[in-house]
């Protein structure tokens, strides 16, 4: 599998292409800002999107989803549970001092279990709300990846003190539907450096 994760926009929200070999199809998930260097990489490997996948609906993560879809025709897959969040957008932006993006109900509402796939990658949608009532995470088994969004770091797990967010929900989600996955499991967060669900399972300090 093709993979690609690099910090889009001022947060420095980890966005990820994830590319078939063979078919050469794509999804990238949390295309927060950047479109430029989102086009460039998907020509540099010669990838067509089919799946924009949003883990949570915070601007820093699902700003340029919209301007995305214009311009691959891919369809927008977030939870419904966070069009509260989408319905504040400038309130959102306000916080960062950001023009107001463009941001529509999805495409699709992704549920626990689901399968999110493009030829030659089958993910499965592990519903995970504390951050956001809405947030959803990404695991590819074959390739032992999971794509967290805001609920797990390394050392740390998602704020909770932003609208939608509840702590025991939080940890509930991290406890009960990610750290049951395998130890060698690669954990690529919103933010920061990549971890492994070992690792966190034993010295995260939030969840020890």
């Amino acid at each position: 599998m093709i993979r690609e994760t690099f910090p889009v926009g001022l947060l420095g929200c980890n966005c990820s292409i994830l590319g078939d070999e063979a078919s050469h199809e794509a999804i990238v998930v949390d295309p927060g800002y950047d479109i430029p260097r989102i086009l460039a990489l998907l020509a540099k490997h010669q990838l067509t999107v089919k799946q924009i996948v949003i883990t949570h609906a915070h601007i820093d993560h699902i700003a340029s989803a919209q301007s995305l879809k214009q311009i691959t025709g891919a369809p927008i897959l977030y939870n419904k549970n966070d069009l509260p969040l989408v319905a504040m957008m400038d309130v959102q932006a306000g916080w960062l001092n950001l023009a107001v993006p463009t941001v529509l109900p999805p495409d699709h509402s992704p549920i626990d279990g689901e399968k999110i796939s493009v030829s030659g990658i089958d993910g499965e949608v592990i519903y995970t709300p504390g951050h956001t009532e809405g947030s959803i995470s990404l695991y590819i088994p074959k390739e032992g990846l999971l794509l967290a969004g805001d609920t797990l770091f390394a050392g740390g797990v998602g704020r909770t003190d932003m609208p939608g967010g509840n702590y025991g929900k939080l940890l509930t989600s991290i406890r009960e539907r990610l750290l049951p996955l395998p130890d060698a499991t690669v954990v690529i967060p919103g933010h920061g450096e990549m971890t492994t669900i070992g690792t966190e399972r034993a010295s995260n300090p939030f969840l020890v």
